[in-house]
This record gives C-alpha cells, structure tokens and sequence, in this order.
C-alpha cells in the first residue's frame, strides 16, 4: 500500500511503508520533539526512548508506518503513523490511530497522507470505523486534516488537556466510518 499526496505537484514525495526496526532511530528523531514539547500528545513529557518504542511499535492487526522521503529527500523519514484496536473485546472493530511528522515537513500534507493510509489499512484489517480519542483542540491543522478525511467531532471535553503555552484547552472525541 502507498499513499503519495497528489494534491500539491511542488510536494517533495514520499511513499507510505511499513516501519521496519531499523527505521527506530528517525522515528525517535521525529517523537521526542514532539513529545517533549508536550502540545499535541497526552504522552508524559518525560516519557523515555524505550518506552516511546514499546507504545509506537504495535502488533498485527495493528501496524506501525512511516512516511520514506523520494527526490530530494530520498532515504529520509518524513513521519510515522501507528495504528491500533481503541479497545478490546466488544470495541475491537473501532481503529484507533496516531501521527507524528518531523517538524521540516509539518504542513506539506504528511501526516493527511498518513491518516489516508491508516483508513486503507484499518479497512483492509476488518475495523468498522476510526475513533480518535484525544485530539487537542488548539492543534488547528490536525483537526482540519482529519475532518478534511470524513472524521467529525462528537464532543469536546473542556479543559481536558494542559497545554504548556495556552494553559487549559479541551479534547476532541473525533470519529468516522470506514
């Protein structure tokens, strides 16, 4: 499966694959920043490289991928997505997933791409549907990327995230069929 943004002809290209261990070292390279900065994840801001690691890496029917730069950017990781049951049991039809761009790339439509692909791969692996459950509000672009792909907001928890620059902002609950 490979998703290439056909929307902007100036885009540098990538190819949506498979992670594969070897490709660990850039995907940390793009989560720790993004961890650390503490603005669009609910992961602890101290969270370490192996215990980043052992959340993204997710086993069959779930799958970890990443975006493989082409052209100028050939061999460079560009972002990586990971996808997943929401739950178990009785929820395990409804896919969850996540996504994370290096910031050199962030708004060049990756992370639109790596949702593009996650909705295939959650298809093509039974879910029913996609739920995200903790989208902050104040990440403007992520929210219009995913409404832009179908998914809607069901609610917003107020206050639900501490941001560290605008101090409290809600969460959005945002789903789709598949």
């Amino acid at each position: 499966m490979s998703t290439r943004d056909e929307t902007d002809s100036t885009a540098p290209g990538w190819d949506i694959r498979p992670a594969t261990s070897g490709d660990w070292p850039a995907i940390w390279g793009i989560l720790e920043p993004v961890i650390r900065a503490g603005e669009t994840f609910t992961w602890d801001r101290d969270t370490t490289e192996h215990q980043a690691r052992e959340r993204w890496f997710k086993q069959a029917p779930g799958r970890t991928f990443v975006a493989a730069g082409r052209g100028e950017f050939e061999g460079a990781i560009l972002g990586t997505g990971e996808l997943h049951a929401n739950q178990g049991g009785g929820g395990s039809h409804v896919a969850n997933a996540g996504y994370m761009v290096h910031p050199a790339h962030g708004g060049k439509g990756v992370a639109r791409a790596l949702c593009a692909y996650s909705l295939d791969a959650a298809r093509a692996a039974g879910f029913r549907a996609m739920q995200f459950n903790a989208v902050v509000e104040s990440n403007v672009r992520a929210v219009a990327a995913w409404q832009s792909l179908g998914f809607e907001i069901l609610a917003t928890v107020p206050e639900a995230f501490l941001h560290p620059r605008l101090g409290y902002v809600g969460l959005h609950l945002m789903y789709r069929r598949l």
